[in-house]
Formats: C-alpha cells, structure tokens, sequence
C-alpha cells in the first residue's frame, strides 16, 4: 500500500536532482528558495512510498500556503523505474487527500518543446481523472506557454478572475522580485 511523508531538507537535496532531470531547467525553483521556504512552511517536499518495502516510488513539490488557501502542485513525478505501473494514479490521490482541507490545488502543466503536443494531451489527460479542470488565462512558465488546470475541494467560486493574484502570490514566496517577473507571466484571459 501507498502512503505520503512529508520530506525535509536532506530529502529536498536528494530529490532536487530528479527535479533536474524531470523538468526543464527554465522552470526550476532555485534549491536555496525551495530550503527557505520549506523552513517557512511556504513549500513542502511529498514522498510516495511503499509502506511494505519502505521504497520510495514518487514526488510531489508544492507550493502551500499563499492568502487564497490554495496549493501550487509545482512538481509531480513517479521514479523512472515506477513510471507506467499505476502509480502516479495511487500517489495523485494521495496528494489530493493531503490538501483536503484546502480550498483547491492548482495544476501546472508546461511543455518546453514546442512540437511535443502529445505530452501536454497527456498531462490534460492524467489530471482531468482527477476532477482537475483546465483555467482560462494567458500563462508563460519560464517563457513557454502553459497551462494551469484546478481541482476544487472546498472553494467553488471561478478561479479565473484571481488566479494572476494566486500564482504570483506563490512564487514570491520562494522567488525574489527579478527572478518572478522573469519565470512567471500571466495574464486574465
């Protein structure tokens, strides 16, 4: 069976590597930001394991406080070696369950090649399962165009109208003024 733990900061040093290796370097947090703001409370590092091998099998990167009571789901990912075998769908509810008493979690989905459309379907795909649904808004994630998808738990209202405020308002939790006017644009739709 699988389960989630919070990770700490020899946790964040071992995973920041696979966030390399699993996201494009344009929207990579800086690990400094990422230790401050776990130390604040702003970030917290999930770790899917098997509660039987005690192996760990997956990651979740969010960014969890902000003044809306949403959650950024930043990085998501199942260990190479794990992926294709179910498990990104036990660790997904795993990480809903965890916010539950949040008032949503946000989704970011970017793909940096522009000619890889498949994966973004993919990923549409993956999170719609899941009650996420997609948000009108221009947004660019390190100067690619993406997508922001919600799942809402206890809030109901449009998120559309406020979520140039949410997302800005997660990112300067962890990036410095310079580095989030050059990772994040967005826009209302």
């Amino acid at each position: 069976m699988l389960q989630i733990r919070k990770g700490g900061h020899r946790d964040l040093e071992r995973y920041y590597t696979l966030f390399e290796v699993d996201f494009d370097e344009k929207e990579l947090l800086p690990k400094l930001g990422l230790h401050a703001a776990i130390t604040k409370g702003d970030a917290e590092l999930l770790i899917v394991y098997d509660e039987e091998s005690r192996l760990e099998l997956g990651y979740a990167l969010t960014l969890c406080r902000n003044i809306y009571g949403y959650v950024l789901l930043k990085y998501f990912a199942v260990l190479p070696w794990y992926r294709g075998k179910g498990v990104g769908a036990q660790a997904m509810r795993l990480v809903n369950k965890h916010y539950a008493e949040k008032q949503g979690l946000v989704a970011e989905l970017a793909v940096f090649d522009p000619e890889d459309k498949d994966t973004l379907r993919k990923l549409r795909k993956f999170f719609s399962r899941f009650g996420y649904e997609g948000l009108n808004c221009d947004y660019r994630l390190g100067g690619a165009p993406a997508e922001l998808m919600v799942k809402q738990i206890k809030g109901s209202a449009d998120l559309t109208p406020v979520i140039h405020r949410v997302i800005r308002d997660f990112y300067a939790r962890v990036l410095n003024p310079a580095r989030l006017e050059k990772m994040v644009e967005i826009r209302r739709a």
